[in-house]
């Protein structure tokens, strides 16, 4: 019986050798031929192979991937010492350290030649419309005490205030008056660098503390 497995073996090998060597591949026995012209005869599209430099296969990967997502600078404040602290310590628990800073900022004075008070909307609408005839576009207020009303120019002095206050009496405006739309003062402005969609819905997590101020583009 013995005998009988070794010459098995003997014949199992053999048999073996003569497939792998092609020695049965007129009997249609044998390995896949991976020579010429076989292998040619396997290539799907080589017309399409091109040969490129590694700058250009590196241009290639990076046109793949997706574009990333714009961010924008934002920032908020002023707040005060009190603010302030309460915030930083909201932010440490939820932003990078690297996301987002609150420097001291002193915000100077401001004056604006302002019209108003109005006593409703409708009113307000109407100057608007006196004001677009003259083709003078008010901005926005920067202090809700003076609602309802309109800011023709903001300025850093009294001076400058009054002096574009004159101008406009010369194109027709007569009922506006020079008044301070804040003082001079001082605390920390948040800024946040470079905000993305994730950022945001991170800073709506604040707790307890949200941010206070509306964010605004940075200046």
């Amino acid at each position: 019986m013995l005998r009988f497995f070794v010459l098995l073996l003997i014949l199992l090998n053999g048999l073996y050798f003569a497939w792998s060597h092609e020695y049965l591949r007129g009997y249609g026995f044998g390995p896949t031929p991976t020579g010429e012209p076989q292998r040619l005869e396997r290539q799907i599209r080589p017309e399409a192979l091109r040969i490129v430099s590694a700058q250009d296969a590196q241009e290639a990967v990076m046109q793949a991937q997706p574009p990333a997502k714009p961010t924008e600078c934002l920032q908020a404040g002023l707040f005060d010492e009190r603010q302030a602290e309460a915030l930083r310590q909201a932010l440490r628990d939820v932003l990078p350290s690297e996301a987002w800073s609150l420097s001291p900022l002193t915000e100077p004075a401001r004056w604006i030649v302002f019209m108003g008070p109005y006593p409703n909307a409708e009113a307000l609408a109407k100057k608007r419309k006196e004001l677009a005839v003259l083709k003078i576009n008010p901005e926005p207020l920067g202090n809700p005490k003076l609602e309802p009303g309109l800011s023709l120019g903001g300025y850093g002095s009294k001076a400058a205030a009054d002096a574009a206050l004159a101008t406009l009496n010369q194109r027709g405006v007569h009922t506006a008056r020079v008044v301070q739309e804040r003082t001079e003062s001082t605390g920390a402005l948040l800024k946040l660098p470079a905000v993305d969609e994730a950022l945001r819905a991170r800073l709506s997590t604040l707790n307890p503390v949200p941010i206070s101020k509306p964010l605004q583009s940075c200046s």
